[in-house]
């Protein structure tokens, strides 16, 4: 039987969402294991989520010893290489890395904690003949996604790859899956061409995509099979602007989603209250059951 396990990094003030993904991983998808990855201070919180499903696990377990939280600050200090401070946001990437790669899944998907799952899926709406999803939007990154290409530089220096020219492909996404064997690969490459541990040599740098590396791994050093099912269709409706959404607006964006869509992202930054959130949801449930018992009947 194929393993899919979904991955979720969280922090305390993301409980109540993941609360709201977690529910929605239990109700959609009965035969996954969903991984919530947090920090040790918040363990008895989220441990409320745990279940025979549901794994609760700390950040610093994948972390070498060597990352050093700074007490009062966002920054962890990498001892094996003090300077820069490694900041929030790159930790995430290297704990999400660190998951997969330990993983003995057949496909690992990742998913923050803003997301609900909206339909029903499995393991194998990620996984074809034995090779995982690959999510790729060709020529679509240039100057006008100027972060993006930072992404693209860090990434082929990474894997000891020549620089290119633009445009580049798009590789991140709302909800991505990712073989682990090939995140095993891809960081024992890093660690090659940089002469350093891969934690040391991406927790240094200051600009950096965990997606970007992959795909461009995939794409450029690894090949086939893994970019043999690639799809530029994200599967996830997202919403990535700072404008909170009203009643009307959740539910006119959650009545966009496609038939292909298996969930929906309205981003944390948007700073959406949470009770928009779960009414939007709640009715878009409401209003999917009822369709499927009229085309029952």
């Amino acid at each position: 039987m194929t393993r899919m396990a979904i991955l979720t990094p969280s922090f305390a003030p993301d409980f109540e969402l993941c609360a709201d993904l977690h529910r929605s991983v239990l109700e959609y998808s009965p035969n996954s294991v969903h991984h919530i990855v947090v920090p040790r201070s918040d363990l008895k919180l989220f441990g409320r989520l745990a279940g025979p499903r549901t794994h609760i696990r700390c950040e610093s377990n994948l972390l070498p010893r060597s990352f050093v939280p700074v007490p009062f600050s966002k920054f962890t200090v990498n001892l094996g290489r003090p300077f820069p401070p490694v900041r929030g946001w790159i930790l995430q990437q290297v704990i999400k890395l660190a998951a997969v790669a330990a993983s003995d899944d057949d496909v690992v998907l990742l998913v923050d904690s803003d997301i609900e799952f909206i339909q029903p899926f499995d393991a194998e709406t990620f996984l074809r003949n034995g090779v995982v999803r690959f999510y790729r939007k060709p020529n679509v990154v240039d100057e006008q996604l100027p972060r993006h290409m930072i992404w693209h530089q860090v990434a082929r220096a990474l894997l000891g790859l020549p620089p290119a020219e633009p445009p580049y492909t798009d590789y991140v996404s709302s909800l991505l899956a990712w073989d682990p064997a090939i995140v095993r690969r891809m960081l024992s490459r890093v660690a090659a061409v940089t002469g350093r541990p891969w934690t040391t040599a991406i927790a240094g740098q200051l600009h950096f995509s965990e997606w970007t590396l992959y795909g461009v791994f995939v794409d450029h050093v690894a090949g086939a099979p893994a970019n043999s099912f690639a799809s530029d269709d994200p599967l996830c409706l997202a919403y990535w602007h700072t404008t909170p959404l009203d009643g009307d607006g959740a539910s006119d964006f959650l009545r966009g989603a496609r038939a292909t869509d298996v969930a929906a992202m309205i981003s944390a930054k948007s700073r959406t209250p949470l009770a928009v959130r779960r009414a939007a949801f709640a009715s878009h449930r409401t209003t999917r059951t009822a369709g499927q018992r009229s085309q029952a009947s």
